[in-house]
């Protein structure tokens, strides 16, 4: 806006977005999405370039150390190893429900047990390699445990991370 010396009322005329929008959308008090970031670049005579570039994630210790062992889980996990691991994740997911509250836990667990029900192997490796918070809070109730040997468990720690 300051390269073409448009006022955020001008924008909004251009635009037809709201004037006390455009205000929310500067201010950061309101998210923007592409769509409409793109809709207000073009009346500026811009257009919106997304670069897409891997950045690692940075894990607090524990959040790094569950996720490392999630990680070697989703590596062996098949159809076949999921039906052979439901006994115990079942017995873990009733564990969890009674020692847990509040959300988003609660919220949690509802999801780790339509994931194990609908035997959705592609949704549980998102959920055990994830780096996102959504997963990262999935795995503070995982109902994995006991799915690996101690000695399994002890390498993964031991990896560099």
């Amino acid at each position: 806006m300051r390269e073409t010396g448009t006022t955020q009322s001008e924008l909004s005329r251009l635009s037809g977005v709201h004037q006390p929008s455009i205000s929310q959308f500067l201010s950061g008090r309101v998210a923007m999405s592409d769509d409409m970031l793109e809709r207000l670049l073009s009346c500026l005579g811009f257009q919106l370039e997304v670069i897409r570039r891997p950045v690692r994630r940075e894990l607090n210790r524990s959040s790094e150390r569950s996720w490392q062992l999630h990680r070697r889980l989703s590596t062996r996990l098949t159809p076949e190893t999921l039906d052979q691991w439901l006994p115990a994740i079942r017995q873990n997911l009733d564990r969890l429900r009674g020692g847990v509250q509040g959300q988003p836990h609660l919220r949690n667990l509802h999801r780790w047990q339509r994931l194990v029900d609908d035997r959705d192997v592609a949704g549980l490796r998102r959920v055990l390699t994830g780096v996102d918070s959504d997963s990262v809070q999935m795995r503070e109730v995982s109902p994995m445990s006991g799915l690996m040997s101690q000695q399994e468990r002890a390498e993964v720690l031991a990896l560099p991370g």
